[in-house]
């Protein structure tokens, strides 16, 4: 096991009817911003037990955050926060809403273009406190430091991370999440799955409690999944799958292990280019960068098949190739196409979904010999 240092700080609230504890967790006399998505909290009942909550409170609202928030909204959002003085800021939704609410929380008090937190990765000095009310169960983002930000005018999707983004805190009620449409539900267990992935599918370093956590958390998310489209409305099933969300990126399983994040920063171009969402540009790339460093992956591979889809016999090669069908075959199974062709996108796009890895000089995977070229074999297996 490699060296780490970890600490999450996020408190988390957990369970039914805990959006009416919001007064507890937000100190006294601020005013606070509501941050949300496109609107479908005020469909859903999530946003009057929010206000209700915060009936106490001076309360500003800002509604509009893109499935992939977008840097010039943010900016909007900034202006209200400088403003009317907002010293709170709530993100009630999703992943992309929690993104974005980091994103605001730094803009608001960093000195020079914004921009340059994700395109120059400086670091930031100081942010504002934020909190979260949970509506998706996906991202990861409620209990982490990190967020992914697309500059719409620039064409280009990057991410920052800052200890001083940390949520306060996180309310997760599994019941808001039962009107979510099946598209975003299945879109959630994938993406789950594959932050799992990315922090597993490497090689071996002994750290023993790391894999079996992670090796649980693909179980849990694969078995959940399928039985979630069957049964939208169990309780028990959403709450595994919100808890197992949140733990899938929450810090706790890729500490002391090599990870793989080149998935992620593949997909980046699909999300800034094509519109894709971002659970549906790794259903389309993992199972291309797994075919790709088979060799390096390996023993991991097998471990995984093993474990999670009861590929027990035959030989490495074959348990491999099996793992990795497995793979594709659940991410189609909760909906999800895994071809580029199936999304229009054709190898003369190549070069600019690519782009922006050559631009940045990432040294993607485990190993860092994942560069553009690499890349855009990867992309070619999944045409």
């Amino acid at each position: 096991m490699n060296n780490f240092a970890f600490c999450n700080p996020v408190k988390v609230v957990f369970g039914k009817g805990t959006i009416a504890l919001l007064p507890e967790l937000i100190p006294e006399n601020k005013k606070v911003l509501l941050v949300y998505g496109g609107g479908s909290i005020k469909k859903n009942g999530i946003y009057s037990q929010v206000v209700e909550a915060l009936s106490q409170y001076t309360v500003f609202e800002f509604g509009g955050i893109e499935a992939n928030p977008h840097y010039e909204t943010c900016l909007k959002a900034v202006e209200i926060v400088k403003k009317e003085k907002v010293d709170f800021l709530l993100a009630v939704g999703g992943g992309s809403v929690i993104d974005a609410t980091k994103f605001i929380a730094s803009a608001v008090l960093f000195d020079g273009e914004p921009w340059d937190i994700l395109s120059k990765g400086i670091n930031i000095k100081q942010a504002m406190p934020l909190g979260v009310v949970l509506t998706l169960a996906a991202t990861g983002s409620e209990m982490n430091e990190r967020a992914v930000i697309t500059h719409a005018a620039l064409n280009k999707k990057l991410n920052f991370a800052s200890p001083l983004v940390f949520p306060k805190f996180a309310v997760m009620d599994p019941e808001v999440t039962y009107s979510l449409p099946v598209h975003q539900v299945a879109n959630g267990v994938v993406d789950s799955f594959i932050h799992v992935v990315e922090q597993y599918l490497t090689y071996p370093v002994n750290a023993k409690v790391q894999d079996s956590f992670s090796e649980s958390l693909m179980k849990i998310i694969v078995e959940e999944g399928y039985k979630v489209l069957e049964y939208p409305n169990d309780y028990d099933i959403r709450a595994n799958l919100m808890w197992a969300a949140t733990n899938a990126l929450n810090g706790w399983i890729g500490q002391g292990v090599p990870q793989d994040w080149s998935s992620h920063r593949i997909g980046y171009g699909l999300t800034a280019q094509f519109g894709l969402d971002h659970a549906e540009t790794l259903a389309v790339i993992l199972p291309g960068v797994m075919t790709y460093m088979r060799k390096e992956k390996e023993e991991k591979i097998v471990r995984l098949g093993e474990v999670v889809f009861n590929i027990t016999e035959g030989e490495t090669s074959g348990r491999v190739d099996k793992t990795i069908e497995s793979v594709e075959r659940f991410f189609k199974d909760m909906g999800l196409k895994t071809r580029l062709n199936e999304y229009g996108i054709s190898i003369s796009d190549l070069n600019s979904l690519v782009e922006p890895i050559m631009q940045m000089g990432w040294k993607l995977g485990e190993h860092g010999n994942i560069n553009a070229e690499v890349a855009k074999d990867i992309l070619m297996l999944r045409l």
